[in-house]
């Protein structure tokens, strides 16, 4: 099977997404606007060059505040949709949990009420147009510390929304230590709110074992180090705790991973760990998630009723109900006609 054989394929069959960054989804058509629309001129091809020119976690989350910077109010976000809706459309997933950061721009002055608000109308218009179903985490990152976090978590509660089910770890993982987010994601999870975390990506599995064991997160993403710690890796394969694998994301940062061909989602699928595929940031990291499944197959060697597990994972892994679970499984059944 061809690359384009296989992606037209991969299309048509219904896939979930759980590790995703909405500001990640946004092309450079609409960065474009959204720098007339923040400094009253064009974007020159340098500026454009510089924005994506970064080699390493910490110049990436640099990249990635300066396009959070371009909003200049909360109407943006129905951009920011309307750019997330043609990704899920255009790579044929029908169930998505993303990340959204508040912290910039609430320090922009933002009103997190009016974001939450636009948040719910798009995912509404989002479902009744497309019959995509989109929830939310919020990202309490490490970025701005614990205190901040917290403050995030309550404004979550102050404004509750249906779409916003609850919150992740992200931001420079060797600056803020996982344990330190304890009294923030112990609340989270006595409150009944779904919590998730980065861990695992830019540091070793010390990383891992402090979300597991502090936060009490239910998924993992990235993990890219777990394979550094067979009790971890014996842990995981136990409790099949769901690891979100963002496999062009971990390349590109060199820090564990050099080539795609040696990224351990290869061994943890074998060793029977419970992991789904995810883009983490299309843009950022010129990536699909019909990519990153074709890189599963050409560079890790995956077979095709591999990589229908693989699509199955992301439903099991997700927070779906168990019987929204059940139908989106028997609709990759029903899809997969090769």
């Amino acid at each position: 099977m061809t690359k384009s054989e296989f992606k037209s394929f991969i299309k048509s069959v219904p896939k979930a997404e759980l590790h995703i960054h909405i500001e990640a989804v946004i092309t450079m058509a609409g960065i474009k606007k959204m720098y007339k629309n923040r400094y009253g001129k064009e974007m020159t091809k340098e500026e454009q060059t510089a924005l994506f020119s970064y080699n390493d976690l910490n110049g990436f989350i640099q990249a990635f505040l300066k396009v959070q910077d371009l909003f200049v109010s909360e109407k943006d976000f129905n951009v920011v949709f309307k750019e997330l809706e043609k990704y899920l459309v255009r790579n044929g997933i029908d169930y998505c949990e993303a990340f959204f950061a508040p912290t910039a721009f609430l320090k922009k002055g933002f009103s997190y009420k009016k974001m939450v608000q636009i948040f719910h109308k798009q995912i509404a218009r989002i479902k009744e147009k497309d019959g995509i179903t989109i929830k939310l985490l919020m990202d309490v990152s490490r970025t701005f510390g614990c205190e901040n976090a917290m403050k995030n978590y309550e404004l979550l509660k102050a404004y509750p929304c249906e779409d916003i089910i609850g919150i992740g770890l992200g931001g420079a993982e060797a600056k803020g230590p996982a344990k330190e987010y304890e009294p923030v994601f112990q609340l989270a999870k006595k409150e009944g709110w779904r919590v998730v975390a980065h861990a695992g990506e830019d540091v070793g599995p010390e990383s891992i074992w402090d979300s597991i064991n502090c936060l009490g997160v239910e998924r993992i993403g990235h993990g890219v180090t777990a394979y550094q710690d067979k009790k971890l890796i014996d842990e995981l394969i136990k409790t099949k705790l769901p690891i979100e694998i963002c496999i062009t994301s971990n390349t590109f940062t060199k820090k564990v991973v050099k080539m795609a061909r040696y990224h351990p989602v290869r061994k943890y699928f074998d060793q029977g760990i419970m992991v789904c595929i995810n883009t983490d940031d299309p843009v950022f990291f010129k990536t699909t998630m019909l990519d990153e499944l074709w890189i599963c197959v050409k560079s890790l060697k995956f077979t095709m009723d591999e990589i229908k597990q693989l699509i199955k994972n992301s439903y099991i892994s997700s927070f779906m109900s168990d019987s929204e679970k059940k139908a989106a499984l028997a609709a990759v059944d029903k899809a997969w006609k090769i």
